[in-house]
């Protein structure tokens, strides 16, 4: 299946909670953000494919530091469903995430930003409806306080370890990690579940009992 095709499907049937689920199934528990990192507003959601950035904490600037050019790179070469997933390793000092970026982003078909830090511009994020999940707020720049060392190399963000082609899905239940070599059979398994709780929940709603549903499909 191609890209757009997986992003379709994702979209329309998949979410956080199955996925989660269907990963656990298959002994992958560790795939789900542990840190606390939440959507500008209700309603946003990412399904998209993950481009890594790490950065690292600096404290000053000058003309060999280049505070950008990663960074620059990275949101430049974008593709249609791409996420950034800007690991900053829970340095909320630094926000690397703004409305510029995000306008960016946006025109190249970026389906989102996630970060462990901070973003800034909230209000003009929210009003282009781009889909950030970050660590918190904070209107300071990264000059002078933080650099993105590394693109598209693993890194690890709330617990989960990432590499770029991961397959991400966050929702109001949380962010979800999909290794690039599993999201085949994770889909597969995923779109049974989401097909058969479909089923136990028009049981449930004509007056089974959750003793009855779960001996039937196993499901809850």
């Amino acid at each position: 299946m191609d890209r757009a095709a997986i992003l379709e499907t994702c979209r329309a049937e998949l979410y956080s909670a199955v996925v989660s689920d269907t990963l656990d199934s298959l002994g992958y528990r560790r795939q789900v953000v542990q840190s606390v990192l939440q959507p500008l507003q209700d309603g946003m959601r990412i399904v998209g494919f993950a481009r890594v950035g790490i950065y690292m904490p600096i404290f000053h600037d000058d003309a060999t530091v280049n505070v950008y050019e990663h960074e620059i790179r990275l949101v430049d070469g974008l593709k249609q469903g791409e996420v950034p997933v800007f690991v900053c390793h829970g340095n909320r000092r630094i926000a690397p995430w703004g409305e510029l970026l995000s306008t960016r982003a946006q025109y190249l078909g970026s389906a989102g930003c996630i970060t462990d830090g901070c973003v800034r511009d909230v209000d003009m994020i929210r009003e282009m409806g781009f889909p950030v999940f970050a660590g918190g707020r904070n209107p300071v720049d990264t000059k002078y306080r933080g650099k993105m060392m590394w693109a598209d190399v693993p890194g690890v963000i709330g617990e989960v370890e990432v590499s770029s082609g991961d397959l991400v899905i966050a929702d109001l239940d949380g962010i979800v990690f999909v290794p690039e070599s599993l999201i085949e059979t994770v889909m597969t398994k995923a779109l049974a579940k989401v097909r058969a709780e479909t089923t136990v929940r028009e049981e449930l709603r004509n007056g089974a009992t959750l003793v009855e549903v779960f001996d039937r499909h196993g499901i809850l």
